[in-house]
């Protein structure tokens, strides 16, 4: 009998878990980060997120992360450091989050998918509910100054 299925999983539980590997942006203007609340009708709405979204195959983590700020928030940042890789198993999937320190090179944030934006402090960022793939990236990022 397969380690797995001692675990109570079937191998076939094993391949269907789904791999989603996803990158966000920790923006960052005057000293303060971009949170941004996830909207109604998606998984984990109403959840705190950095923005930027899944990792195609052609694409590189840092390739992602611009193209899904400029389709996300309609304008353009400058990625810098790497903050951390993390993943969480949700019940849909095993979610791979990289987070990188961004900075606004053009444009104004505006929401297309969030239902809300707001400008914290590092150290204020542990005060939102955030989504647990996001936490590890929260508190390194806490413990900040911009």
């Amino acid at each position: 009998m397969s380690d797995s299925k001692i675990e109570g999983k079937s191998e076939q539980d094993e391949r269907s878990h789904k791999q989603i590997r996803v990158v966000g942006a920790a923006i960052v203007r005057d000293g303060k980060v971009m949170c941004a609340q996830r909207g109604g009708g998606k998984q984990l709405s109403g959840k705190w997120e950095f923005p930027g979204g899944k990792i195609e195959p052609h694409e590189t983590p840092r390739e992602a992360l611009h193209r899904e700020i400029e389709e996300e928030l309609l304008c353009e940042v400058e990625i810098g450091d790497e903050v951390c890789t993390d993943s969480y198993d949700y019940d849909f999937g095993t979610v791979t989050l990289t987070v990188f320190v961004c900075h606004l090179l053009a444009g104004e944030p505006r929401r297309t998918e969030h239902q809300e934006f707001r400008w914290l402090t590092p150290a204020d960022m542990p005060t939102l509910d955030w989504a647990p793939a996001d936490h590890k990236a929260v508190k390194l990022i806490s413990a900040m100054r911009f």
